[in-house]
């Protein structure tokens, strides 16, 4: 049995989630908090608060053991891109690519 929680269109780009993300991957709760906790990163804000989610819904939900429980599966989609241009010189316009993430974190029983 798995619990799982999802955030969407969140405004980092999947690159620098993925970071983040591989660092708690297969780790324990109480760890995995840790580490976010100590990371100067601004996804790891992101990813802290996806993780507390899915284990309110693994103790809610299935009644699983907080102190059991760890990170099963941890991934970072793309989302929606905005597209913005800024102008150059002589007439020309640079793409400025604004990427968005969903992140999907799983956690299980031990």
């Amino acid at each position: 049995m798995e619990a799982k929680a999802i955030a969407k269109y969140i405004r980092i780009a999947p690159r620098k989630v993925r970071i983040v993300a591989d660092l708690i991957r297969g780790k324990s709760i109480g760890e995995a908090f840790a580490i976010l906790q100590h990371t100067p990163k601004v996804a790891s804000e992101v990813i802290e608060k996806v993780l507390k989610s899915a284990v309110a819904n693994a103790e809610h939900n299935y009644d699983m053991n907080v102190d059991e429980l760890f990170v099963s599966t941890i991934y970072v989609d793309s989302g929606p891109t905005i597209k913005r241009i800024h102008p150059r010189s002589r007439g020309q316009a640079f793409k400025i690519l604004k990427r968005s993430s969903h992140v999907t974190v799983m956690v299980k029983e031990k």
